[in-house]
């Protein structure tokens, strides 16, 4: 069973483009959320600089119309959640059918990312689409049915892979979680909860975060205790009634330790400290013959040719400001960042590689006490085999929990206690380790960028010098 929504995206007040983009696909790609990173997929666009992708795409798509972005109206990307009922489906599954509802609804002419989620009881799918398309010459149109053909295509989906879908209630557009609770008396906070995730992502400190709700038509109430109510709803509810994480304490913290995090560079182990450079953002030329071989028309060969021409001016002053002034230097500025993300993406990988090992110990552990009672009624029926086949599922998951407890490097099973603090070092070093792998990624490929840049500009000067020799 899934259920769906969409949901537009508007840029956030006092955020650019680039930085409302960056602040959902952060949310939706949470390395905690999402297996490490290992339960995201993507169309056209590369996970790890997504919302420079989609901002290339729109800056495109303004040259060409002449239209620009205006805060509130415009919508720069769509974001769909698809939840799945609890336990009916895995993850990898989960997100290949994310990834075939984005493909089919949007027909492959906008980018695309499809996270999975695994922090809730029920697995779900973020799947944050570009609002222009491919070709940089239009903007999708979000009609009064688009949420019905999402659920229409959903649900074809889940019947081709054998799950089950929602028959009632006849309201469509619906998540599970706000479905569940409707079902249960407590639609309003479920909303609510909901509303919140979507909005805190974007916010600069809490009273941002409230000013957004009310942007989003919530009514705030302050007081002893902060309240919030939706277009509609008869009575407030109080932050501190939806949870320990949704209380005015907690958003505090998350959005004070963001800002926190934000504010000072990201530890490092031996990996050089990357600065933040007051030269300007340079982005890699366009190919622009393959473009017109790709069906290109005249207007795009035309933009195309500005925008290489501005990020070669770009380059120079790169080059200028950095004090760069020969190509040897240039090699060893980008062998520098080249190693420094190649150790950011081996460090996180050795990380994401123990979490998951650890992760699958703590299975093991549960699944051992939950199948032991079992096991041992099977050894002291002296393993007969009608006993076997009544319960060979569990018998094989214990006897499978038993042989990697073997194979630990202790030798035997760890303790629970001992997995959950090594794993919750681990995910506060995780989190450290993406952005400087962000970071130093975006590093390696600003200078690969510059390097095309200025060789670009080298064999241009080589071409005007043969013929001038020629004449």
């Amino acid at each position: 069973m899934a259920t769906t929504r969409i949901m537009p995206m508007h840029m956030n007040r006092g955020k650019t483009l680039l930085q409302s983009l960056a602040a959902r696909t952060d949310y939706v790609m949470n390395p905690d959320k999402t297996d490490g990173g290992l339960l995201i997929s993507s169309y056209k666009c590369d996970p790890a600089s997504a919302e420079v992708d989609f901002l290339l795409s729109k800056q495109q798509y303004q040259m060409i119309t002449g239209r620009q972005p205006k805060h509130g109206k415009d919508v720069i990307a769509y974001h769909v959640r698809q939840a799945f009922y609890p336990g009916e489906i895995t993850p990898e599954e989960a997100n290949r059918i994310g990834y075939e509802l984005a493909m089919r609804f949007t027909g492959g002419r906008h980018q695309f990312i499809v996270a999975t989620h695994i922090d809730k009881a029920h697995v779900h799918n973020h799947i944050v689409f570009n609002s222009t398309t491919l070709d940089c010459t239009h903007k999708f149109n979000n009609v009064k049915d688009t949420a019905d053909l999402i659920r229409d295509i959903s649900d074809r989906l889940c019947l081709e892979k054998g799950y089950s879908v929602i028959t009632e209630p006849e309201e469509k557009g619906k998540d599970y979680a706000e479905w569940n609770a409707e079902k249960t008396g407590t639609s309003w906070k479920a909303k609510l909860k909901e509303t919140i995730g979507e909005v805190i992502p974007g916010c600069r400190d809490f009273e941002d975060f409230l000013r957004q709700m009310q942007e989003h038509g919530y009514e705030v109430k302050r007081g002893k205790h902060i309240s919030l109510r939706a277009p509609g709803q008869k009575r407030f509810t109080r932050l501190k009634t939806l949870g320990t994480e949704y209380t005015e304490e907690a958003l505090r913290a998350e959005l004070e330790g963001r800002s926190a995090t934000k504010s000072r560079p990201a530890a490092a182990v031996s990996i050089r400290k990357i600065e933040k450079s007051s030269t300007p953002d340079i982005a890699f030329l366009i190919d622009i013959e393959k473009k017109l071989s790709e069906g290109k028309g005249r207007g795009y060969e035309q933009w195309a040719k500005v925008f290489n021409i501005k990020q070669m001016a770009n380059a120079l002053l790169i080059l200028r400001e950095e004090g760069i002034g020969s190509t040897g230097q240039l090699e060893e500025r980008l062998v520098v960042a080249t190693y420094a993300f190649e150790m950011a993406s081996d460090q996180l990988k050795a990380t994401e590689s123990e979490i998951r090992e650890l992760r699958r110990m703590k299975q093991h552990i549960l699944d051992y006490g939950r199948t032991r009672e079992i096991f041992t009624e099977y050894q002291k029926r002296g393993k007969p085999d009608e006993f076997l086949e009544a319960h060979r599922a569990e018998i094989q998951i214990h006897l499978a929990a038993k042989k990697a407890f073997e194979e630990y490097k202790s030798g035997r099973a760890p303790k629970l206690k001992d997995l959950n603090a090594r794993l919750s070092i681990l995910s506060t070093q995780q989190k450290s380790q993406y952005e400087q792998y962000r970071e130093a990624r975006k590093e390696m490929q600003r200078w690969q960028a510059v390097r095309q840049s200025v060789d670009s500009s080298l064999k241009r000067l080589e071409k005007e010098k043969h013929r001038g020799v020629s004449r």
